[in-house]
């Protein structure tokens, strides 16, 4: 097997494809999405206002969205239409809309009505401007309540009763700044290595039937043995694997280091914990890569189920969605994805601070993946000796 691990390592140097995969790759992927979110919220998304009002009530109100952290108002239309014109170009990110007599309307109490559109084709800039100016609108709403019961003689502790009975103290746990590069960056990198390792593992099993390789790979893995044996097969198979596994591991372990030491995401548990846990990540997706080659065992539908099954998990693992909302057959289904379980020890161990002992089905599962080529040592056996490269 050491010799099947050396051969495998001289293929990994000498390969360019196997660099892209396992270092130039994940490593734009890493530095666009950190440093595209680095400032962890979009900020300075522009907007646009449509002042049929025009009295000085509503120009504050354009000030005021014009200073939240999100918003910038970019332009003022004379009517809607421009305004939306303006947002189906992609010039603005939605507007808001402020009828004639607004003010006039809102000093004698007769709930005037404001208006604000939003694109939800870009689903976080139109989330982020729908909430700011909502809330503008809100504020906008007590103040003139305010301004009201102040000519009417009642006192700030009144008032701020009336206009307020609840104060809601807000603590986000895990990530209270709200970061978008924490929430992002700790999923969609670890399933975009992932992805890359499916690639990798199934790549270097089928490239072997493609380039008729796999006889000599056989040969040398019985040492002068029997080329049939199991123990042949497993010999070639762990050596592959080994020598895969160790770029693999130095990969994930230096994202973790600059997830967690460079960039200081939030990591409770500790560095040495998310270390074990991407190592598993890493097995597993091997082991995952192995059942998708001995599955379909021809370089062009292994590398499709890969890229499907992969691109999946970002959506089945939970990180957008909820998996207890879904239905109950996709449930069940979230259980074959090891990105799945990553979310879940990640959320458990590095965001809530829980033991990894507390998270140990999360864990097992991924073993249950790692352990997977176990159970395809002779089908891999057959595929090297018999299966021949179908374009």
């Amino acid at each position: 097997m050491f010799k099947i691990f050396l051969r495998e390592l001289r293929r990994l140097a000498t390969t360019p494809l196997y660099w892209f995969m396992l270092v130039g790759g994940p490593v734009f992927c890493t530095v666009l999405l950190t440093t595209l979110m680095h400032e962890g919220l979009p900020s300075e998304l522009p907007v646009g206002v449509v002042d049929m009002d025009r009295t000085p009530t509503s120009r504050n109100l354009t000030r005021n969205i014009d200073a939240f952290q999100v918003c910038r108002v970019e332009a003022h239309f004379a009517t809607a239409n421009e305004a939306r014109h303006a947002m189906q170009r992609d010039e603005i990110y939605a507007f808001y809309l402020i009828p004639e007599g607004t003010t006039r309307k809102l000093l004698a109490q007769q709930q005037p009505t404001v208006s604000f559109y939003t694109n939800p084709q870009y689903l976080v800039a139109a989330s982020l401007t729908y909430k700011d100016m909502r809330m503008m609108s809100e504020l906008m709403g007590g103040a003139a309540t305010r301004s009201v019961l102040t000519a009417r003689g009642v006192g700030n502790s009144q008032q701020m009763g009336m206009l307020q009975p609840i104060v809601i103290d807000c603590h986000p746990i895990a990530n209270p700044s709200l970061n978008y590069n924490v929430y992002l960056s700790n999923i969609l990198l670890p399933g975009i290595l992932s992805l890359f390792f499916l690639f990798m593992t199934v790549y270097g099993i089928g490239i072997e039937i493609k380039e008729g390789t796999a006889d000599a790979l056989m040969a040398e893995a019985a040492g002068g043995g029997t080329v049939g044996d199991w123990r042949t097969a497993a010999r070639a198979l762990f050596g592959k694997l080994a020598a895969q596994g160790l770029g693999m591991h130095v990969m994930a372990w230096l994202l973790m280091l600059y997830l967690y030491g460079a960039l200081h995401f939030p990591c409770h548990c500790g560095l040495p914990v998310m270390l074990l846990v991407a190592s598993l990540f890493v097995v597993a997706s091997q082991g995952l890569g192995v059942l998708m080659i001995c599955a379909l065992p021809g370089l062009r539908m292994g590398l499709s189920f890969a890229s499907l099954w992969g691109v999946i998990s970002f959506s089945i693992c939970g990180m957008s969605f909820p998996v207890m909302a879904m239905p109950a057959w996709i449930q069940g289904l979230a259980v074959l994805f090891p990105l799945r379980h990553y979310y879940l020890l990640y959320v458990n161990c590095a965001l809530d601070g829980y033991p990894l002992a507390n998270a140990w089905p999360f864990a097992a599962a991924l073993l249950a993946f790692a352990i997977l080529p176990l159970l395809f040592v002779r089908r891999f056996g057959h595929i090297m000796r018999h299966t021949a490269y179908a374009p």
